[in-house]
């Protein structure tokens, strides 16, 4: 897990004291998503409990709204290195190589988030054409967390890429 120097929470450094309160509040987001999301799901069960028929489009709700939280929590996590990471050969190398593997392992990652956001290019503006059947929702603004949550996620890599160039650079003591 990043520390708070590593955020730039403790340093003094405005700009990332801003940075670790803008994905904080991404953090939040993401809980508040997940808890409208449990409250349909356990209010549409309870309606059909009873007997009764539950809610139109309710059931849509959660569906939507999982794409949502998955990318923001993936932003969130990234931020403060609390993505899932196999990091335990990373570990058993030294600096240098160490630096070497993130910045590979960062430059590949946003390769492949930047490749995400270029082919949500073309469904995203076709979806606004379309509504959910319950809700009437225009499928846009479900199919606009891909590149919404891939710039999110991609921030944070870039931050973490420059601070692997970094140590990679570093003179050896």
């Amino acid at each position: 897990m990043a520390s708070d120097s590593q955020n730039g929470a403790a340093t003094g450094d405005p700009a990332g004291r801003a940075w670790t309160r803008a994905y904080n509040v991404l953090g939040h987001v993401g809980g508040l998503i997940l808890a409208v999301m449990a409250g349909a799901v356990f209010l549409q069960v309870v309606l059909r409990f009873m007997g009764s028929a539950g809610i139109d489009g309710l059931e849509e709700v959660p569906r939507f709204l999982f794409v949502w939280l998955v990318m923001i929590g993936a932003a969130a996590a990234m931020q403060r290195g609390e993505h899932t990471v196999l990091d335990y050969f990373l570990n058993l190398l030294s600096p240098r190589p160490r630096a070497l593997v993130l910045v590979l392992t960062n430059a590949v990652a946003i390769a492949l988030f930047l490749y995400l956001i270029k082919l949500s290019l073309v469904p995203v503006p076709n979806a606004r054409l379309q509504t959910s059947p319950r809700l009437g929702l225009s499928l846009g603004w479900v199919f606009a967390a891909i590149p919404v949550g891939s710039a999110l996620i991609i921030l944070p890599m870039t931050r973490n890429l420059f601070r692997a160039l970094n140590e990679l650079w570093r003179k050896p003591l």
